[in-house]
């Protein structure tokens, strides 16, 4: 056999790439370890421990997939800052829940991803963004900050999905998510009944007139050439016709859409958080919000200072002198001047809903 000096010298070239790319695989392992973002057991250890036919993981492509149709609203087909999570100004990290307990939990891996126990679930422009951070502050709820939109526009993904995409929790933490439009959608008392029947719901709810118009204006920065707010509202004005078609009047008829949940849930798994009081009161309505949950109270008016330039209540840790954290410029906007006459026409028109909402609920929210 003749010697090939060629063939000689890339043996050592093959091992030293082979202990390369060996090497660099090792230091992506510990970048992506140190960012937080796997398990302390390598997956092919856990492979082998688990099914035979194990749930797909949420893949990169996924969560690229999940974050864009964020920008997509239920019933307008607007985008919407707050269903991302981008309603606070600041680093919300500041005035979340303790880290020091998250952190040690990771470290000896006794924290799991878990299926919300309880889902703010409306109304959209009612408060649920002001609700969701109140809640936050308080160590044993983790939340997603985003809306899954699971059970409306994701639920043929499955629960393993929706499971990855909520936050790690320890023993004895609540998980937590909100989608406002999950109130107004028919299919989606029976899927989160089908996924827990013990399932806690919240909704914050806001004079329906006010809520509308506060709809109407979100919809407008964004699409300023829209008509005009009346001539939504009707389908004849002379007829007094009001366009319950409309999404911004039709989500104001609380009694309407309760009676779908009450076909699967009990009034006792209901809460109705009132969105003017979670304004003027925040920490009495917190009180109510944390004894529904089973809750310890931690967030209590330590938390708040009333910011008057956006009359939203800010939020602050209750030592230390550190900057109040306020709702973004999203929130808060200047309502057009709407003409009275058909504010009081919305009003005459909502009468009835409203006195079997307060009927249903045994509770007077006072927008009469």
């Amino acid at each position: 056999m003749e010697y090939s000096p060629h063939c000689h010298s890339t043996q050592p070239v093959k091992n030293k790439l082979f202990v390369f790319c060996i090497m660099l695989s090792l230091w992506v392992y510990m970048l992506y370890c140190c960012a937080g973002y796997c398990c302390t057991t390598p997956t092919f250890m856990m492979e082998e421990r688990g099914s035979r036919n194990p749930p797909r993981p949420l893949q990169k492509q996924d969560l690229e997939m999940f974050l864009k149709s964020q920008s997509r609203d239920l019933l307008n087909n607007e985008s919407d800052a707050d269903s991302k999570g981008d309603g606070w100004e600041e680093n919300k990290g500041d005035v979340v829940y303790d880290e020091d307990s998250g952190v040690a939990g990771a470290l000896n891996g006794s924290e799991t991803k878990k299926l919300p126990q309880a889902i703010i679930i409306g109304v959209k422009k009612g408060g649920t963004r002001a609700l969701l951070e109140f809640l936050r502050l308080h160590p044993d709820i983790r939340a997603v900050g985003a809306e899954p939109h699971f059970f409306d526009r994701n639920y043929e993904k499955g629960l393993e999905w929706y499971r990855e995409l909520m936050p790690e929790t320890q023993e004895g933490q609540l998980t937590m998510e909100k989608t406002p439009s999950y109130f107004v959608t028919k299919e989606v008392p029976g899927r989160i009944h089908a996924m827990s029947k013990d399932t806690k719901l919240i909704v914050v709810v806001r004079d329906p007139v006010t809520r509308a118009i506060s709809d109407y204006t979100q919809t407008r920065s964004k699409k300023p050439d829209i008509p005009s707010f009346e001539s939504l509202t009707f389908k004849n004005i002379t007829a007094n016709l009001i366009d319950t078609s409309w999404s911004a009047v039709q989500i104001g008829m609380y009694a309407r859409h309760l009676e779908q949940w009450l076909q699967f849930f009990p009034m006792s798994q209901l809460l109705f958080v009132s969105g003017e009081r979670l304004i003027s009161d925040p920490a009495g309505e917190m009180a109510r919000v944390q004894h529904f949950l089973g809750l310890r109270r931690e967030v209590t008016h330590k938390h708040f200072h009333f910011n008057p330039a956006k009359g939203f209540p800010c939020l602050k840790r209750p030592e230390g002198n550190s900057k109040p954290h306020c709702l973004g410029k999203t929130k808060g906007r200047t309502h057009p001047n709407i003409d009275p006459d058909v504010i009081q026409r919305l009003q005459d028109f909502y009468k009835p809903f409203n006195k079997k909402f307060y009927q249903m609920t045994g509770h007077d929210f006072g927008w009469d």
